[in-house]
């Protein structure tokens, strides 16, 4: 089966580059075109990565269209039997393409799959399987029923916590991060509303999907999600897209079966979007203070002594002019056992071995599930860079 994968970009090309990286590994030996469209990026990211990426089919916009019309412009001129909207702050297991495609194959009434993502720090991330955001799903997320009863069907139904974490099941709505569709599917339902700038979108398709009499299924294979660094969530236009999307979504499809509800869900939309600017307002303060009164520690960067790298002689060599020059304290490791607390980042080299994102990924699961929550960074000497979370070095 053709697929085409199909990635938006702003101003993120060294996460892209790693993330293109990991998806040319994964889609070795299948018939796979990529195509990236650039949302009118600042940072020079197709030149830079057309030099390692000629392969890949690019579409320069020159102006920032959003999320759901980029995604729709490629979807559009692509001819896969299969499409991958892919975000590009993330990037894949070396077999994770392969098992999806396997799973489309078993299962004919799929029209859309999600997967397994993991968190920075190796922990399950939950928007990998969702429900629909109805009034009543939303209200028991909101008082929080959904965390105190993380496994119930009903009160934990918008994270789906009641299905087991490395099986395949039916779900209601799949992340935009990794969301791959039946192109057949996809026709039947539509593009991408681009009513949607940012968030929501693949929530209201999965929505229509699933109208269009096709399933949504969430399947184990895995894959890394930095979250945010082509987002930047704690700025006013993140809370606002966010918050504005969740508004759209009900009055699109559940305000006329839930008229009676309208006008609370609203109002504890916009509550919730207050208390996430008063919450970056909060932190923003505390780390002001700090700095004023003489304290280093601003973030969780700063929390760690030392970051811990795993990897060959050669790229710790070169790792360690970086870290000089940038001065960022380094020590070196040679198992993930030996990290221990203050560390913060442990960094793996991508090396040119065979499934080196795949052993890196299973290693960070692991990790958490240990109890370690370890955040992860990479180095990849072919380019020599230093890629952590929130920034990159070289």
């Amino acid at each position: 089966m053709k697929l085409d994968i199909i990635i938006v970009n702003y101003n993120v090309k060294h996460f892209l580059w790693q993330c293109l990286d990991s998806v040319r590994r994964a889609a070795e030996g299948l018939d796979v075109e990529i195509w990236v469209v650039d949302n009118a990026s600042t940072d020079g990211s197709v030149a830079f990565l057309r030099k390692s990426f000629p392969d890949v089919h690019y579409i320069e916009n020159t102006e920032n269209v959003g999320f759901a019309r980029a995604n729709n412009q490629a979807i559009r001129v692509s001819t896969g039997e299969l499409v991958l909207l892919l975000n590009p702050d993330t990037f894949l297991a070396e077999d994770t393409l392969r098992h999806c495609l396997q799973f489309f194959e078993e299962h004919p009434q799929a029209g859309a799959v999600g997967i397994h993502m993991i968190n920075r720090d190796g922990s399950f991330a939950r928007e990998s399987r969702r429900g629909l955001p109805t009034p009543t799903t939303a209200f028991y997320k909101v008082i929080g029923l959904n965390r105190l009863f993380p496994r119930s069907p009903r009160f934990a139904r918008y994270h789906m916590g009641h299905l087991p974490e490395f099986a395949d099941g039916k779900i209601e709505a799949i992340s935009g991060a990794f969301m791959m569709l039946r192109r057949e599917a996809l026709e039947q339902a539509g593009l991408l509303d681009e009513t949607f700038f940012m968030y929501g979108e693949d929530i209201d398709l999965s929505y229509r999907v699933s109208k269009a009499g096709w399933e949504c299924w969430y399947t184990p294979a895995i894959m890394l999600h930095y979250k945010g660094e082509s987002t930047q969530q704690t700025s006013i236009h993140y809370v606002y897209n966010f918050y504005n999307a969740m508004l759209i979504f009900f009055r699109k499809n559940f305000a006329r079966r839930y008229w009676y509800a309208w006008i609370f869900v609203e109002i504890a939309v916009l509550m919730m979007g207050v208390l996430s600017m008063c919450r970056k307002w909060l932190r923003q303060g505390v780390q002001h203070l700090r700095k004023l009164f003489g304290s280093s520690k601003s973030g969780e960067e700063d929390d760690a002594d030392q970051m811990a790298f795993i990897g060959s002689d050669s790229a710790w060599t070169q790792l360690q002019s970086i870290c000089e020059r940038s001065k960022l304290p380094v020590k070196r490791v040679f198992s993930i056992e030996e990290v221990t607390p203050p560390v913060l980042f442990i960094v793996f080299e991508v090396a040119e071995y065979d499934h080196c994102y795949q052993s890196i990924l299973w290693q960070m699961i692991q990790s958490s599930r240990n109890g370690k929550k370890l955040i992860i960074g990479t180095f990849n000497p072919q380019n020599g860079r230093l890629i952590l979370p929130h920034d990159t070095f070289c």
